[in-house]
């Protein structure tokens, strides 16, 4: 998100605005707003292709690349719905993500001595583009009836084929544990392990992890939690429990050597369960629960859609 917005911004200052990052006023900020609700079509795409292509060893920009990107729900989608440019449109969630991330990316500039003041705390009339909202924010969650199907159907799946023993484990970490996907994958900062699983003196199991902000947090397993672990290792030909001399990862890659690292890979398998879950509540007649898979929100298994970003 903060690389998305950053590279937003600065491809606008220096092609739209055509300033340094060091002359960017409160009035521009304003602009660059409006801008982004409605940008020129050739700056909107309806994929999300990578930014470099690979060719004879150098990284090539990829002009099939756009700062924007047109999408459409997963109902829409599902209807046959195709992302259009001409549908763009910024999210209030989106405007307030661009105001946050752009504040804290000029914050870090003035304690850098870069720039002399951040242009986006100046903004005065935030209200202009940011909708206030009264209230606690609805979240939706699975159900017990929905979490049932997820995991019958899963492990329907799993007794068809043994790699879906890592789809059981993965939906059971994101649901018993309130895990992100991003903290199922590994990453520069953090790669989780067999042995972040550990015992305390009073035997009871905790997983250690490193999520947003770069902040360690200790979550209690379930027996639950447990017995899917015990599960997953045993399909890995390991112990029933890790030990703290087990470093290997908690979600190897099917081929190669390592963890994974991608998070779309993540997101795919989660969608797969849902999927399949969906098909078989539809079968039963359980239409109004499969729609709610279709909703933006249901993006978490029984969390808050912003755990599984």
């Amino acid at each position: 998100s903060y690389r998305r917005e950053v590279e937003r911004f600065i491809h606008w200052v220096a092609l739209i605005l055509e300033k340094t990052l060091a002359d960017v006023t409160r009035e521009d900020v304003e602009n660059f707003i409006e801008f982004c609700k409605q940008p020129p079509k050739h700056w909107i795409g309806v994929s999300k292709p990578a930014r470099f292509i690979e060719n004879n060893g150098a990284r090539i920009p990829n002009k099939a690349w756009r700062p924007f990107v047109a999408t459409v729900s997963k109902s829409g989608y599902r209807r046959g719905q195709l992302p259009d440019i001409k549908n763009f449109e910024l999210s209030e969630h989106s405007i307030r993500e661009l105001f946050a991330i752009l504040s804290s990316f000029y914050q870090y500039l003035v304690q850098e001595e870069h720039v002399k003041n951040n242009p986006f705390s100046l903004v005065r009339q935030k209200s202009r583009f940011i909708r206030k909202t009264q209230g606690p924010i609805k979240v939706r969650r699975l159900s017990e009836l929905q979490w049932q199907y997820v995991v019958e159907q899963t492990e329907k799946l799993a007794e068809q084929s043994a790699t879906h023993e890592r789809t059981l484990f993965i939906l059971s970490a994101l649901y018993a544990m309130y895990l992100r996907i991003s903290e199922l994958t590994a990453s520069p900062r953090w790669a989780p392990q067999m042995n972040h699983f550990f015992r305390d003196g009073d035997g009871a199991w905790w997983f250690v992890t490193v999520g947003k902000g770069n902040k360690e947090r200790h979550i209690a397993v379930s027996e639950a939690m447990l017995e899917a672990l015990k599960r997953w290792r045993r399909h890995l030909n390991l112990s029933a429990l890790p030990t703290t001399s087990d470093y290997s990862p908690i979600l190897p890659k099917q081929k190669g050597k390592g963890p994974i690292s991608s998070t779309n890979h993540i997101r795919n398998i989660v969608q797969i369960a849902f999927d399949n879950a969906i098909m078989q509540l539809k079968q039963d007649g359980l239409g109004e629960e499969a729609e709610h898979f279709m909703k933006p929100q249901c993006i978490g298994l029984g969390i808050p859609v912003y755990q599984m970003m």
